[in-house]
């Protein structure tokens, strides 16, 4: 695992986040590793704001309504396959 990715709190277990940084700005992708065997990128973006500031609210809840749709579709993949 990168040494930059960490748990993003609050959204239940299995959700990282990893945070990358160039000259253009900070960059982040939030993905769970909890559904099943498969790695599902939930969220990128490019943050706006200085270093060591937050991730944005506005963020956090696209990565939540994102995260629930996903756990709804693995759950109704998983009834349907059974």
């Amino acid at each position: 695992m990168s040494a930059k990715a960490k748990p993003l709190h609050g959204l239940g277990g299995g959700v990282m986040e990893i945070a990358a940084n160039d000259e253009s700005g900070t960059y982040r992708a939030v993905y769970a590793v909890s559904i099943g065997a498969t790695i599902y990128v939930i969220h990128a973006f490019q943050k706006k704001s200085k270093a060591g500031i937050a991730t944005p609210k506005s963020e956090i809840e696209l990565v939540r309504q994102r995260l629930k749709q996903l756990r709804s579709e693995v759950k109704n993949a998983e009834k349907k396959s059974s």
